[in-house]
């Protein structure tokens, strides 16, 4: 059982930087993936960061040269988000997963919010 917690969403304007935080808890062992999510309303929960243990990174094509996913550890991960859009209003959910799995384990969420 892998339990996350996040932080650090917010209200900010447009062009402005927020850094969300994740804190994951519980036995992580073995190959595995920590990283974000996002759900607009109305939309689809899609992508925006992951890294794996070994630190590969993979990012949503929405965010790339935005957004930085960095792992500090087996349990923390952070994401730095730049040049904030409106369209990046979403809740944004930790996730973790291991690489021999689909079982998904999901944080309670964060609201961004960028307003224009």
């Amino acid at each position: 059982q892998v339990r996350l917690k996040e932080s650090g969403g917010g209200l900010v304007q447009a062009g402005e930087s927020l850094r969300l935080s994740c804190e994951a808890s519980g036995s992580i062992f073995e190959e595995n993936f920590l990283g974000w999510y996002r759900e607009a309303p109305g939309k689809e929960r899609e992508l925006v960061a992951t890294a794996t243990n070994g630190g590969q990174v993979n990012y949503g094509d929405s965010v790339k040269g935005r957004f930085t996913i960095s792992r500090a550890n087996a349990y923390t991960v952070y994401l730095q988000m730049n040049s904030l859009e409106p369209e990046d209003t979403a809740v944004y959910y930790c996730s973790f997963r291991y690489m021999v799995t689909p079982l998904q384990y999901w944080g309670p969420g964060t609201q961004v919010t960028v307003s224009s």
